[in-house]
């Protein structure tokens, strides 16, 4: 008799548990509250040794490396191969070259996953991982003539160059190979994979309104399309920010913070094709905050700036409380979250990140408002933040939490789940769990195609759906 999981939750910790337990041939039942897979909390960057957080320790840096590789492995079809321009502006009480200690140690660390395993190879040769590029060096750049598709830093470079006050950032800048994901993409990719499992059920529009233990396993109840219930062996939290409602259904306690973020999307029609992602360096919930410029195609610019007046919001972020493990976020967020975004709200808040990035490059204040901004509310497990690295936890025997901060940590979460599983059922795992054919037959074509619709149906410009730079493993 196969055994039966439920998975609360269909973003990407949700997914992609349901990928690698429906490939070891469990019966999965995933329930998803709204009308699409990922549709929670955005995400844009593959964090491939952290570099963005400059507040995070080594080791979560490390972590994030090796996690990111993994990451890109499994979900090919949805990275951006472009490379991301680190930036310290003149007001940033730190230096440029205080990164290359740490930019090091990553070097190393991703020569020592190359040689251990040669398909870890994925972010270009390890002697490339970082360049750095002076003033002089960038003025001369800035002469140069626009490629139709960069194949070098330098060629990268050139739009930042051409657009950039040279007045408002320290030098020099530093290219490391952080590429871009695609958060459509990876909904398009997992969406089609486990529509080909027949032994996962994917129950969207669908919310979970109560669960209990029973022997041996858990009941579940449900309503949306269909009303019903299910008895379940093994049960997975992977409801992101409303994980503590689950905890508080099954008398769990826990802290945790849920914070609400937003990122805003700009549309540049003067802005050249190819572009790299821009990051400018600063100090989080301060005016001087960090700013993030991530292009996608046909002059679409997805826009984080990490001060309160923007990205965050002063009574964004709530933590739990002794009655409770579920954070209270204020009911306007809640609203935002199952209703929709004001026009006036979205306007203001996305010309402002507009005109906080047109301080680097004059010219971007011509972008417009490009559509909804790209929001939800994101857990964070106990008190901290800055908190870039979590993976899952095990309050209770059968039951796992997912508590990914970053995207490419389900990998490691998978391991671990289906590792509890192995345990508990008495089980050999005797095959990589990650060779899961359903997403290697994928093509680009049909990923496309689904990404755009994804992106349309959750009210996005479908632009955002198509990847620009393709990934050297398809």
């Amino acid at each position: 008799m196969a055994i039966k999981v439920a998975i609360i939750g269909g973003g990407v910790a949700g997914v992609t548990a349901a990928l690698t337990l429906g490939n070891l041939g469990f019966e999965v039942d995933i329930f998803e509250k709204n009308r699409a897979l990922i549709s929670g909390p955005p995400f844009c960057h593959l964090h491939a040794g952290g570099n963005l957080y400059r507040e995070i320790s080594d080791q979560q840096c490390i972590t994030l490396l090796r996690q990111s590789i993994d990451f890109v492995k499994l979900y090919p079809f949805s990275i951006d191969k472009r490379p991301t321009i680190f930036a310290t502006p003149i007001y940033d009480p730190f230096e440029p070259l205080d990164m290359i200690d740490r930019l090091e140690l990553l070097t190393n660390e991703y020569k020592k996953l190359i040689d251990k395993d040669a398909s870890n190879k994925v972010l270009g040769e390890a002697n490339n991982y970082y360049e750095i590029f002076s003033k002089d060096k960038l003025l001369e750049i800035s002469k140069r003539d626009i490629v139709e598709q960069p194949k070098s830093n330098d060629e990268w470079l050139i739009p930042f160059a051409k657009n950039l006050d040279f007045d408002t950032i320290k030098f020099p800048v530093i290219v490391v190979q952080e590429y871009g994901i695609n958060m459509f993409r990876v909904a398009a990719n997992s969406g089609l994979a486990l529509e080909n499992m027949n032994n996962v059920n994917i129950h969207r529009e669908t919310n979970v309104v109560s669960v209990k233990e029973i022997d041996n396993g858990f009941e579940l109840s449900y309503n949306g399309t269909k009303n019903g219930s299910i008895k379940v062996d093994y049960l997975i939290n992977a409801a992101g920010f409303r994980t503590g409602l689950i905890d508080d259904m099954l008398g769990i306690k826990e802290k945790r913070l849920v914070e609400f973020k937003a990122a805003y999307t700009t549309k540049w029609d003067i802005r050249e094709k190819k572009w790299p992602e821009v990051i400018f360096h600063g100090i989080r919930g301060t005016k001087n905050g960090m700013r993030q410029f991530t292009p996608y195609c046909n002059g679409y610019v997805q826009l984080h700036v990490m001060t309160p007046d923007v990205t965050l919001f002063s009574d964004g972020l709530v933590e739990s409380s002794n009655s409770s493990s579920y954070p209270r976020l204020s009911k306007k967020y809640i609203d935002i979250i199952e209703n929709g975004w004001d026009d006036k709200l979205r306007d203001e808040r996305t010309l402002k990140a507009r005109d906080y990035i047109a301080y680097f490059f004059p010219k971007f204040k011509s972008a417009k408002v490009g559509g909804k901004p790209l929001f939800g509310a994101q857990q964070i497990i106990g008190s901290d933040p800055t908190l870039r690295v979590a993976e899952v936890s095990f309050p209770k025997p059968k039951y796992a939490r997912c508590e990914i901060v970053k995207v490419s940590s389900v990998n490691d979460m998978s391991k671990v789940i289906v590792n509890d599983i192995a345990k508990y059922f008495n089980i050999d795992i005797n095959k990589d769990i990650f060779d899961i054919k359903e997403l290697q037959i994928l093509n680009d074509d049909d990923i496309t195609k689904r990404a755009c619709s994804v992106a349309e149906k959750l009210g996005y410009p479908n632009d955002l759906g198509i990847r620009c730079n393709i990934f050297d493993k398809d």
